[in-house]
């Protein structure tokens, strides 16, 4: 009697995890769909459930060479491919780089380019950063250029040289208003190098985003593979994965490396 018992009760344990996790299915069916933009990259959209969620602040984190202007130019490809309007404000690169380099990568814009589907802004990188006292006048102005703005789609690579010398005050008004225009329906995206903040500082930020990617280098074997990790999405309904590692092929753009591969 003991012996049915206790197989009775492990049954009916095991049917209402079963149960439990068919409940956890039907949640996520229930789950409103969230309207994303996607990169035009399947792995990469897969592992961020699709995409970036429109009207969200995202951030895009890493040292120097990590991929982080690459995945931002795949974004605005893939925005622009799906009808969004973009600006993309660079400190790195002027326009016509850009658009060669996108060229070169099978990311083309320049058709959109032509026809005011999407601009770009060039901003002098050196000049802000030899000079410092200026650096919080000149993020307020950068503020009010993406308040201004009629596109949808606002890419800033990169923040870094506007935050190393400006008041951590300064720093957080400026995310908080990106915040306020995602609400209003704007989507930003926006990248920085890790030294630009301090870790508390880093802490804080990532609170008022809504997405956080964080890009690296790493060596596995005698090999070095850039990886992006998504810290933190909004709105995703399930995450498979949360890293991915990737190349930049010079004719082929951003190439996956498939996991096998990666721990060879």
């Amino acid at each position: 009697m003991e012996e049915r018992a206790l197989m009775r009760d492990e049954t009916l344990s095991g049917g209402a995890e079963s149960f439990e996790e068919m409940l956890e299915d039907i949640e996520e069916e229930e789950k409103p769909h969230v309207e994303v933009i996607s990169s035009g990259n399947l792995e990469i959209d897969r592992k961020m459930d699709d995409g970036i969620p429109v009207e969200s602040l995202s951030l895009f984190e890493g040292v120097n060479d990590a991929g982080k202007s690459i995945l931002l130019q795949q974004i605005m490809w893939g925005a622009l491919n799906q009808g969004k309007t973009v600006l993309a404000i660079n400190t790195e690169k002027i326009s016509k780089d850009l658009l060669r380099k996108m060229e070169k990568l099978s990311l083309d814009v320049s058709d959109y380019f032509i026809l005011g589907r999407t601009r770009i802004f060039e901003i002098d990188g050196n000049y802000v950063e030899n000079n410092p006292h200026l650096n919080e006048k000149l993020l307020q102005l950068l503020l009010e250029c993406i308040k201004e703005c009629k596109e949808e789609v606002i890419i800033i690579d990169s923040l870094t040289v506007f935050v190393v010398n400006s008041s951590e005050n300064t720093v957080l008004n400026f995310f908080t208003e990106c915040m306020k225009l995602c609400n209003k329906g704007k989507t930003i995206l926006i990248s920085v190098h890790g030294y630009a903040f301090s870790e508390a500082l880093l802490s804080r930020v990532r609170t008022i985003c809504d997405a956080y990617l964080e890009l690296r280098i790493e060596q596995v074997g005698d090999q070095l593979v850039k990886t992006m990790e998504i810290k933190k999405l909004r709105g995703a309904r399930k995450i498979n994965g949360n890293s991915l590692s990737f190349d930049v092929d010079s004719n082929y753009g951003l190439k996956i490396i498939p996991v096998s591969k990666v721990k060879a």
